[in-house]
Protein backbone atom coordinates (compact mmCIF):
# COMPACT_ATOMS: atom_id res chain seq x y z
CA UNK A 1 0.00 0.00 0.00
CA UNK A 2 2.88 2.52 0.75
CA UNK A 3 4.63 1.20 -2.36
CA UNK A 4 1.55 3.29 -4.51
CA UNK A 5 3.35 6.42 -2.49
CA UNK A 6 6.60 5.75 -4.09
CA UNK A 7 6.64 7.68 -7.41
CA UNK A 8 4.63 10.79 -5.63
CA UNK A 9 8.04 10.87 -2.84
CA UNK A 10 10.43 10.49 -5.24
CA UNK A 11 8.89 13.32 -7.58
CA UNK A 12 8.87 15.66 -4.55
CA UNK A 13 12.37 14.81 -3.58
CA UNK A 14 13.51 15.47 -7.16
CA UNK A 15 11.04 19.10 -7.47
CA UNK A 16 13.12 19.64 -4.05
CA UNK A 17 16.19 18.99 -5.32
CA UNK A 18 16.08 21.05 -8.38
CA UNK A 19 14.73 24.30 -6.96
CA UNK A 20 17.01 23.73 -4.45
CA UNK A 21 20.36 23.33 -7.10
CA UNK A 22 18.87 26.11 -8.50
CA UNK A 23 18.72 28.31 -5.97
CA UNK A 24 22.56 27.44 -4.98
CA UNK A 25 23.38 27.86 -8.45
CA UNK A 26 22.13 31.62 -9.44
CA UNK A 27 23.97 32.36 -5.69
CA UNK A 28 27.04 31.30 -6.97
CA UNK A 29 27.37 32.25 -10.64
CA UNK A 30 25.20 35.24 -10.32
CA UNK A 31 26.15 38.85 -10.86
CA UNK A 32 27.39 40.32 -7.59
CA UNK A 33 27.34 43.94 -8.02
CA UNK A 34 25.37 45.67 -4.86
CA UNK A 35 24.64 49.48 -4.91
CA UNK A 36 22.62 51.66 -2.36
CA UNK A 37 20.02 52.22 -5.20
CA UNK A 38 19.90 48.39 -5.23
CA UNK A 39 20.18 48.05 -1.59
CA UNK A 40 17.47 50.34 -0.94
CA UNK A 41 13.59 49.33 0.08
CA UNK A 42 11.12 49.24 -3.20
CA UNK A 43 7.23 49.24 -2.27
CA UNK A 44 4.93 49.82 -5.53
CA UNK A 45 7.68 52.17 -7.19
CA UNK A 46 7.61 54.81 -4.51
CA UNK A 47 10.21 55.46 -1.93
CA UNK A 48 9.47 54.41 1.82
CA UNK A 49 7.94 56.81 4.02
CA UNK A 50 8.29 56.33 7.90
CA UNK A 51 9.27 53.24 9.40
CA UNK A 52 7.56 49.47 8.81
CA UNK A 53 6.14 49.70 12.31
CA UNK A 54 3.30 52.41 11.35
CA UNK A 55 -0.23 50.97 11.87
CA UNK A 56 -2.52 50.16 8.59
CA UNK A 57 -5.60 52.47 8.14
CA UNK A 58 -8.58 49.98 8.86
CA UNK A 59 -9.94 50.65 5.40
CA UNK A 60 -6.77 48.01 3.78
CA UNK A 61 -8.46 45.55 6.31
CA UNK A 62 -12.42 46.17 5.76
CA UNK A 63 -11.36 45.73 1.99
CA UNK A 64 -9.45 42.83 2.31
CA UNK A 65 -12.55 41.39 4.05
CA UNK A 66 -14.84 42.30 1.24
CA UNK A 67 -12.10 40.58 -0.72
CA UNK A 68 -12.14 37.58 0.69
CA UNK A 69 -15.83 37.40 0.68
CA UNK A 70 -16.49 37.55 -2.63
CA UNK A 71 -13.35 35.43 -3.36
CA UNK A 72 -15.28 32.87 -1.15
CA UNK A 73 -18.15 33.37 -3.13
CA UNK A 74 -16.59 32.60 -6.40
CA UNK A 75 -14.89 29.16 -5.09
CA UNK A 76 -18.63 27.85 -3.88
CA UNK A 77 -20.22 29.16 -7.64
CA UNK A 78 -17.41 27.49 -9.82
CA UNK A 79 -18.48 23.65 -8.51
CA UNK A 80 -22.24 24.47 -8.54
CA UNK A 81 -22.07 26.14 -12.20
CA UNK A 82 -19.57 23.08 -13.53
CA UNK A 83 -22.25 20.58 -11.81
CA UNK A 84 -25.35 22.44 -12.93
CA UNK A 85 -26.04 19.54 -15.72
CA UNK A 86 -25.89 16.97 -13.46
CA UNK A 87 -28.63 18.79 -11.52
CA UNK A 88 -30.57 19.29 -14.27
CA UNK A 89 -30.27 15.56 -15.29
CA UNK A 90 -31.13 14.80 -11.75
CA UNK A 91 -34.67 16.67 -11.71
CA UNK A 92 -33.23 19.31 -9.23
CA UNK A 93 -32.41 22.19 -10.86
CA UNK A 94 -35.35 24.42 -9.52
CA UNK A 95 -34.68 23.92 -6.15
CA UNK A 96 -30.41 24.26 -6.30
CA UNK A 97 -31.08 26.94 -8.17
CA UNK A 98 -33.45 28.78 -5.42
CA UNK A 99 -30.53 28.18 -3.16
CA UNK A 100 -27.99 29.59 -4.78
CA UNK A 101 -29.96 32.67 -5.96
CA UNK A 102 -30.73 33.19 -2.16
CA UNK A 103 -27.12 32.87 -1.53
CA UNK A 104 -26.28 35.43 -4.31
CA UNK A 105 -28.66 38.10 -2.69
CA UNK A 106 -27.43 37.93 0.74
CA UNK A 107 -23.76 38.42 -0.65
CA UNK A 108 -25.44 41.30 -2.89
CA UNK A 109 -27.30 42.76 0.05
CA UNK A 110 -23.50 42.93 1.79
CA UNK A 111 -22.41 44.25 -0.94
CA UNK A 112 -25.04 47.23 -0.84
CA UNK A 113 -24.43 47.86 2.66
CA UNK A 114 -20.79 47.97 1.83
CA UNK A 115 -20.63 50.60 -0.23
CA UNK A 116 -23.56 52.39 1.67
CA UNK A 117 -21.18 52.83 4.40
CA UNK A 118 -19.08 53.83 1.80
CA UNK A 119 -16.49 50.77 2.60
CA UNK A 120 -15.47 51.17 -1.00
CA UNK A 121 -15.00 55.02 -0.88
CA UNK A 122 -11.28 55.46 -1.01
CA UNK A 123 -11.09 59.21 -1.94
CA UNK A 124 -13.74 60.73 0.38
CA UNK A 125 -12.04 62.28 2.86
CA UNK A 126 -15.15 62.67 5.31
CA UNK A 127 -14.70 58.70 6.02
CA UNK A 128 -10.78 58.86 6.64
CA UNK A 129 -11.65 61.42 8.60
CA UNK A 130 -14.40 59.37 10.42
CA UNK A 131 -12.12 56.25 10.97
CA UNK A 132 -9.00 58.69 12.33
CA UNK A 133 -11.88 59.55 15.32
CA UNK A 134 -11.80 63.21 14.46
Amino acid sequence: MLSDFIPLFLSMVMAGGLALTLLKAAEIFGPKRPNVTKRAAYESGMDPIGTARDRYSIKFYLVAMIFIVFDVEVVFLYPWAVSFRDFIAAGEAGGVLAVVFLFIIILGIGLLYDIKKGGLDFDDLRHQREFQGR
